[in-house]
């Protein structure tokens, strides 16, 4: 995971020109046109990177339709906008949902995460994909009785799992990234995948890999078949292979059964909503509530393409209406990167 991303703690208060739902390829690239402007952005995700479905689903599945790369994969794309736009140092709230937004009297707009954090801004754009991306529930007999408690979707603070017994399941990006950071302060790690296979970065299995061989930690090719334990309290897991059945002692379980895509509390945001889609205009990408827009494929209007480049022209007008609204005393200047100095003074190439 990039270590260099300006992510603090869940929960407390932050003031910022614009709030971004969404930090996949469309949400990052917000971050850029809105830097232009000297605008600053926080990010709210729900998941534990930025990237959304390119990083998360498809890190290297290729790309052809990105202007001047022939190919491109999901995670390198990623890369490079992050790159793109580190200049303009953007603020991200990874592993939260938005489940509220409220007009404020001043105007501005309050959104508050799952994890109570608390965003406020004159600008909310919904950059969403799709919908927001929530963990899939495993088909565990009794495990409500311990979400929460023992049982998690998501890593929100690593400390919370030092010392602990963990038990990882899955076989995807989380899973392993989880396992490897976890490793050092964990009190013992097993991962259990369904097959020998894995959706994962190579390099990322051959730590995991290499950790088992060197007796760092365990690796089960099974299923998980029931949990154990009382109040909430995770003390075994059940597992089921082709050699039988066993239990693992445990008190922690993090299950990463993969995503779905689910408009969520966006749809309680009080806008209009065309078939789950969020209808704007075509002259800056403004739904149907002035200061909150809509860019990528979580929008609609007619003609609309779900392609990254059609997003990414969204944000270069919706940046503009934003601009207007964040400094409503100030001229708004159009200037190109290639000849304007000031642009790329805020870029650091001049």
């Amino acid at each position: 995971m990039t270590s260099t991303l300006n992510t603090p703690e869940p929960g407390g208060s932050h003031e910022t020109d614009v709030i971004i739902v969404g930090a996949g390829p469309c949400g990052l690239f917000n971050v850029f046109e809105l830097g232009l402007l000297d605008l600053k952005a926080h990010l709210v995700d729900i998941l534990d990177r930025p990237g959304g479905q390119c990083a998360e689903l498809y890190p290297e599945k290729p790309i052809y339709d990105i202007p001047a790369l022939p190919v491109v994969s999901g995670q390198e794309l990623t890369d490079r906008l992050l790159e793109q736009i580190e200049p303009f140092d953007p603020v991200y709230h990874f592993s939260q949902m938005a489940v509220a937004l409220e007009k404020l009297d001043d105007g501005r707009w309050k959104l508050t995460t799952d994890a109570g954090t608390s965003l406020t801004a004159p600008v909310v754009v919904i950059s969403a994909g799709g919908g927001s991306f929530q963990p899939k529930k495993p088909p565990i007999p009794g495990i409500d009785a311990f979400e929460d408690k023992s049982v998690f979707y998501a890593v929100r603070k690593m400390e919370q799992f030092r010392d602990k017994n963990l038990v990882i399941a899955g076989g995807g990006d989380s899973a392993l990234d989880w396992t490897l950071n976890l490793l050092p302060i964990a009190q013992s790690v097993t991962l259990v995948h369904r097959r020998p296979d894995f959706r994962a970065a190579p390099d990322s299995v051959n730590k995991m890999l290499a950790a088992v061989e060197a007796g760092k930690m365990d690796f089960k090719i099974a299923q998980i078949a029931g949990l154990e334990g009382e109040a909430g309290q995770l003390s075994g897991v059940r597992l089921k292979s082709s050699a039988g059945e066993e239990t693992l002692s445990a008190d922690t379980l993090l299950a990463f059964y993969g995503l779905t895509m689910k408009l969520g509390p966006v749809a309680e945001f009080g806008l209009n909503l065309h078939e789950n889609l969020i209808p704007v205009d075509t002259e800056k990408f403004e739904t149907s509530t002035p200061g909150i827009f809509a860019v990528g494929d979580i929008n609609w209007y007619p003609g609309k393409l779900k392609l990254i480049l059609s997003g990414f022209h969204e944000a270069a007008l919706m940046s503009q209406a934003a601009f207007r609204i964040c400094r409503p005393d100030a001229k708004l200047r159009f200037q190109y990167t290639t000849s304007s100095s000031e642009l790329q003074k805020r870029l650091g190439v001049r």
